[in-house]
């Protein structure tokens, strides 16, 4: 896909994500996993595809079969890996979770000594299609070790506050050496952004405030034109400087919390860029949520339009599959695929 035909580029983690294909088991008693795209800016982009665009993503990954991998699923699931840098030291990283509905989801990251998608140097960026494309989404994650925090800012300046450019606080404090060190690198990036999206505990690293009125108020005084706060079972907060929005959330069964966000974050940069209304943006984004959090994965999760407008509807995007349903639709899935390579 050319530079030019791009409509969305985002910036930040990619991996493999391992699910167990049990629910309510630790990972010490499982056997069996299934294998998945990761990482939330590459999610963002499958979601964003999802609904009909064009997007890229800029990460790293490792010269490993597993990065192989990530690469032909991005593709695949309509994103280009074009600007995908491969690193010959670095192994690609993958992340387990364990499943124990409808609240806890503990995440296991092995990035260690560090991970090919925060070696992304300066050097490797595309300016020009950085600075042109429709929508740039990038992520705090990506701040928080060098060389990723200078490419990041390098491509903030080349786009200068260029409409649509949207920063997703998702604070991890593994990531980082302290909360201070990442409150400053969150406000120095602040500048550039016109959109920032984050919950109540990653506006607290980014602009001290929790409390969702303040940190949206203290979003929007950084410059950004849209602040939005998620509030968990409160739903979604969202404010401009003439326009204050709350969206509830979605009643629905949750099996994975995991990748609610990044569908979100898809939905979000549809709507930004097909000029919905706020409410209506929001609105849809939750139900987007909503529906990756009813699924067991992630990437292949991300749902579609018509699945959106089914759950605004009142109807079933899933149409009824129980959980033993979906469990089998994914081994099946993973046994078609692997005779198809």
């Amino acid at each position: 896909m050319a530079s030019a035909d791009l409509d969305i580029i985002t910036f930040g983690r990619s991996g493999v994500d391992l699910y167990p294909l049990a629910v309510g088991t630790g990972l010490e008693d499982v056997y069996s996993f299934g294998k998945f795209l990761g990482g939330s800016p590459a999610n963002v982009a499958v979601a964003a595809a999802r609904l009909g665009h064009r997007p890229a993503v800029i990460t790293g990954v490792g010269d490993d079969p597993f990065g192989r991998y990530v690469v032909a699923e991005l593709e695949r699931l309509g994103v280009s890996g074009q600007f995908v840098v491969t690193d010959e030291v670095l192994k690609t990283p993958i992340t387990l979770c364990e499943i124990y509905p409808p609240d806890d989801f503990p995440l296991y990251f092995y990035r260690e000594p560090s991970a090919p998608d925060l070696q992304v140097a300066p050097e490797d960026l595309d300016l020009e299609a950085i600075s042109s494309a429709p929508l740039f989404w990038f992520s705090g994650t990506g701040l928080s070790e060098e060389p990723s925090r200078s490419a990041h800012h390098a491509a903030l300046e080349a786009r200068g506050r260029t409409r649509h450019t949207v920063f997703d606080l998702d604070y991890r404090p593994m990531f980082w050496s302290s909360t201070q060190e990442a409150r400053e690198e969150y406000h120095r990036a602040l500048q550039y952004a016109t959109v920032a999206v984050g919950n109540r505990e990653e506006c607290e690293v980014a602009v001290g405030e929790t409390e969702p009125e303040r940190a949206a108020d203290a979003l929007l005084d950084a410059g950004v034109e849209v602040a939005i706060v998620k509030q968990g079972p409160k739903g979604v907060l969202g404010k401009t400087r003439d326009e204050r929005v709350e969206v509830p959330p979605n009643m629905i069964q949750v099996i994975n919390g995991l990748g609610a966000g990044d569908s979100f974050g898809g939905s979000l940069c549809h709507g930004l860029l097909s000029g919905q209304s706020l409410t209506e943006t929001l609105t849809r984004c939750n139900a987007a949520g909503a529906i990756v959090t009813s699924r067991l994965e992630c990437s292949t999760a991300m749902p579609t339009t018509d699945e959106i407008d089914q759950l605004l509807a009142g109807e079933d995007p899933n149409h009824g599959r129980t959980i033993d349903e979906m469990l089998a639709g994914i081994r099946s899935r993973g046994l078609q695929e692997g005779a198809q390579r």
